[in-house]
């Protein structure tokens, strides 16, 4: 068992705690049949290292997608459909008429050369639950609604067209499979054309749920069971160009340069450092850098970088960017060059998951003898699209040494089945809550 880090204080926060799992007439999931589902999806798209290249739009990509929906046939589940986004959507009736669905899952495409683990493990728990409801004849008043999300590594695509984020432009973006996000929508099933048919209007769900795994090593080096997502951290980026003077690197003595690539070394250190000093689980990352004219007998006269800050609060980002920029001038003066920030309107605003919700899974976690902490997500989800429309949670399971978009990426049949255990305890948990 793994120690109960954070378990008095979360307790302080959200109160007594749940009752133990055979309580609510459950049987505890089955890591087996959990861990046989995970290895029969990942023959879908198999590749020669382990892991597979099942893409969004690919031939792979369709063939897990038709076992999944036979699978959902099989356990009863009704309505099995593709929706205009190409996400799959089945249906557990519920008992009271006009109630909101719950609707719960992830996706099950992959980045090339990607892991068994990230996003299957989330719709892999959705069906435990669907199975441990069905064993144990228990009848929910809310519709369960199991969703598997199309394209989420290409974009978040399934989830914003199911939240009505979903632009022309995005339509027109090519895939990882070759194809325009259109035309793959048309090859799984979808409807790009009339996109906006099966929007989910906000307020319309009683919640949204997801099961994921950290994709990080915070939950294995600390020995904690379940991640209770607290939200999904924004990301904002910025074009730097540093401009100096090009000159000839044999005949102009060092004390007469204005090498733009020096300045943007010292720029990344600042970035770092700036990062480091600053309290918080924020990051600032300089991922990308090339130099002109990239002679090496010519010292740069220019440099074009990338900067980018996540964190769970907007005030934070641009707080960080605030000292970053002002350093930088300070900097540009030394070095004798200019430099010149262009944000990027690609953003991603955090979504903070709900916190009625946060405390259903701290309670179920705890209720079932699990350790948990509460924690970000600094990677995006389907859920960051969801919270838009619906109460939000989210629950983490450990990433053995936080491995992801890995072949190598791997998670314990017994982690998978804790994750499933909770989400059951929390849809139990909403469903019976007026």
């Amino acid at each position: 068992m793994r120690s109960a880090i954070g378990l008095i204080s979360t307790l302080l926060m959200f109160g007594a705690a749940a009752p133990a799992l055979a309580e609510t007439g459950l049987s505890p999931a089955d890591a087996g049949r959990m861990a046989s589902r995970i290895e029969m999806l990942s023959a879908f798209g198999a590749n020669a290292d382990g892991g597979v290249d099942r893409v969004a739009y690919s031939e792979a990509d369709l063939a897990a997608r038709a076992w999944a929906m036979d699978l959902m046939r099989a356990q009863g589940l009704q309505d099995v459909r593709i929706d205009a986004g190409g996400n799959i959507l089945a249906r557990r009736p519920g008992t009271m008429p006009g109630a909101k669905p719950i609707m719960f899952g992830s996706h099950i495409d992959s980045v090339p050369g990607g892991g068994n683990y990230d996003g299957d493990v989330g719709v892999i728990a959705a069906l435990e639950v669907i199975d441990l409801l069905n064993a144990a004849d228990i009848e929910t008043r809310s519709p369960l609604d199991v969703v598997i999300f199309s394209n989420e590594e290409g974009g978040l695509v399934g989830s914003l067209a199911l939240t009505g984020a979903m632009t022309p432009e995005t339509l027109d973006v090519m895939s990882a499979a070759g194809l325009a996000i259109r035309d793959g929508l048309k090859k799984i099933g979808g409807d790009p054309d009339r996109i906006d048919r099966d929007v989910v209007k906000p307020g319309a769900l009683k919640a949204f749920l997801e099961v994921h795994i950290e994709q990080g090593a915070i939950l294995d080096e600390e020995d904690v069971d379940i991640g209770v997502v607290e939200g999904i951290v924004g990301i904002e980026w910025w074009d730097v160009t540093i401009t100096g003077v090009a000159n000839h690197a044999g005949t102009t003595p060092m004390n007469k340069r204005n090498d733009a690539l020096l300045a943007a070394g010292k720029l990344i250190q600042t970035v770092n450092t700036i990062a480091l000093e600053t309290p918080g689980r924020h990051v600032a990352t300089v991922g990308r850098i090339k130099a002109f004219p990239g002679a090496p007998n010519v010292i740069p006269g220019r440099v074009e970088m990338s900067l980018e800050i996540r964190d769970l609060e907007t005030a934070k980002i641009e707080n960080l960017f605030d000292k970053i920029e002002r350093a930088s001038g300070k900097l540009a003066k030394e070095a004798g060059v200019s430099i010149v920030f262009d944000r990027i309107d690609v953003a991603s605003h955090p979504a903070l998951t709900d916190e009625s919700i946060r405390a259903k899974i701290a309670a179920a976690a705890q209720g079932l003898g699990l350790s948990y902490k509460l924690m970000p997500s600094g990677a995006g989800h389907d859920a960051q699209d969801m919270a838009r429309v619906a109460p939000t949670g989210m629950i983490f399971v450990p990433s053995v040494a936080g491995v992801s978009h890995s072949p190598k990426e791997f998670t314990e049949a017994r982690d998978m089945a804790n994750g499933a255990n909770v989400l059951a305890r929390t849809i139990l948990a909403i469903d019976a809550q007026d």
